[in-house]
């Protein structure tokens, strides 16, 4: 059985939104157990049953994404699977919007009237060009209305990176520089959600949930691909249920 996390968030009542971790599933290792990448070399009838439990708890098959670490958004309700996007939304209820990770960060959102849902994968790249800015302007709601949690990413005491990622947000905003540590020549520990937070206040969102994870130092609970290299995925994903 799937062992699935829920949200805490304060998401109105017609929002629903999961996120699932490494347990439960079929995979044999490394992928073990509860594996949902279908490109990262586990047995395809493993993930087709992981996928298949994941179901169960879900309205409809989600709108999986081909990830690229773009800005590219899609309305869920709308387009074919798997399309080359990062991010999706939609307004429709009983369409889930997902993304996978396994150290990049998820990113679930919602209004608080609970009349549009989206879900964004933010890894360095993705979130510095714009990708949580480019989820918010597609989901055509005033910022301040926007809920928004940070699903499980690589902590900040795990994510060493180089002087160039450092570089590239300051570029965008001198105020990044507290996100990054000195850690060794010519490299930083870069904290990814104080990254997200700092685009998401910056953008008018002021209700920011979450973030309190770290896939690198939780293997009995999260894949990460910085620590393990061939490993799983994980999913995060959200949806509208309809009034009763």
């Amino acid at each position: 059985m799937a062992d699935l996390l829920v949200p805490d968030w304060p998401a109105p009542a017609n929002v629903r939104a999961v996120q699932t971790t490494r347990r439960g599933g079929f995979s044999p290792a490394p992928w073990d157990s509860f594996n949902l990448g279908d490109h990262v070399g586990d047995d395809a009838s493993r993930v087709a049953a992981n996928r298949a439990e994941l179901r169960r708890h879900l309205p409809a098959e989600p709108c999986w994404l081909q990830q690229v670490h773009g800005v590219h958004t899609v309305d869920a309700a709308q387009t074919a699977n798997l399309p080359t996007a990062d991010a999706s939304f939609s307004h429709r209820a009983g369409t889930v919007c997902a993304v996978m990770t396994a150290d990049c960060l998820p990113v679930l959102f919602c209004d608080r009237a609970g009349t549009v849902v989206a879900a964004a994968h933010a890894g360095w790249r993705g979130l510095q060009a714009g990708v949580l800015e480019a989820t918010l302007a597609a989901m055509a709601v005033p910022a301040g209305e926007i809920l928004a949690w940070l699903g499980p990413a690589i902590g900040p005491d795990a994510f060493e990176v180089g002087d160039e990622v450092r570089a590239a947000f300051l570029a965008h905003d001198p105020l990044a520089a507290a996100a990054f540590k000195p850690h060794a020549a010519g490299k930083w520990l870069a904290d990814i959600y104080l990254l997200a937070r700092q685009r998401l206040q910056a953008a008018g969102v002021a209700s920011i949930s979450g973030g309190n994870f770290c896939t690198v130092n939780a293997p009995e609970s999260f894949f990460s691909y910085r620590r393990d290299g061939v490993t799983g995925r994980m999913a995060s994903l959200i949806w509208l249920v309809a009034p009763t």
